[in-house]
């Protein structure tokens, strides 16, 4: 049975790597029938990669419009958009700052600039209006990463999934392609 998702307002959708994250949202985005804007954070950066980015493209209605935005999302969507908005995912997103800063920075800096960034996209979800499905990594479930650069992306993406929890209308945890209900 698939949960009540709400048809405007912010809908975060957590689990781990394989879990269904982004099949569901592509549903819950489908059976709507209303115009979708698909936000990429993913880069091709080798060519497993590519292939990946290349399927999931391929799975997608050709009506629905694509937009790789591997960063500063709130403040590069300008105009009204559509309906529906997927943002797959917020894992990469974040990754994507960590890799865009110097290798030296603080890990101050880097959760400085993953809040810009998430504060910008719940703005921009604000003045848009319309169904948002956010995917992202539960990262709370694992290990303290060994090293100290992935405990400040596990802090980072764990912050950014807490105040997106906090801002969206329904939270929806994915375990074995199951959704189950947390908000």
């Amino acid at each position: 049975m698939t949960p009540d998702i709400p048809q405007d307002g912010m809908t975060l959708i957590l689990g781990g790597a394989r879990s269904g994250k982004s099949s569901f949202a592509e549903k819950i985005a489908r059976e709507t029938e209303k115009p979708v804007l698909f936000i990429a954070t993913a880069a091709a950066s080798d060519e497993e990669m590519a292939e990946r980015i290349s399927n999931h493209q391929a799975s997608r209605p050709a009506t629905w419009k694509t937009v790789e935005l591997p960063r500063s999302i709130g403040s590069n969507l300008t105009a009204p958009i559509a309906d529906v908005v997927i943002i797959d995912c917020i894992t990469l997103l974040v990754s994507n700052i960590l890799i865009s800063l110097p290798q030296d920075s603080l890990a101050e800096t880097v959760i400085n600039k993953v809040h810009t960034e998430i504060d910008e996209l719940i703005a921009a979800r604000v003045r848009f209006g319309g169904q948002w499905l956010l995917i992202s990594n539960e990262v709370g479930l694992g290990v303290v990463p060994a090293y100290p650069l992935g405990r400040v992306y596990s802090d980072a993406l764990g912050w950014a999934n807490q105040a997106l929890a906090h801002a969206a209308k329904r939270v929806i945890f994915m375990v074995a392609g199951i959704p189950m209900v947390i908000k």
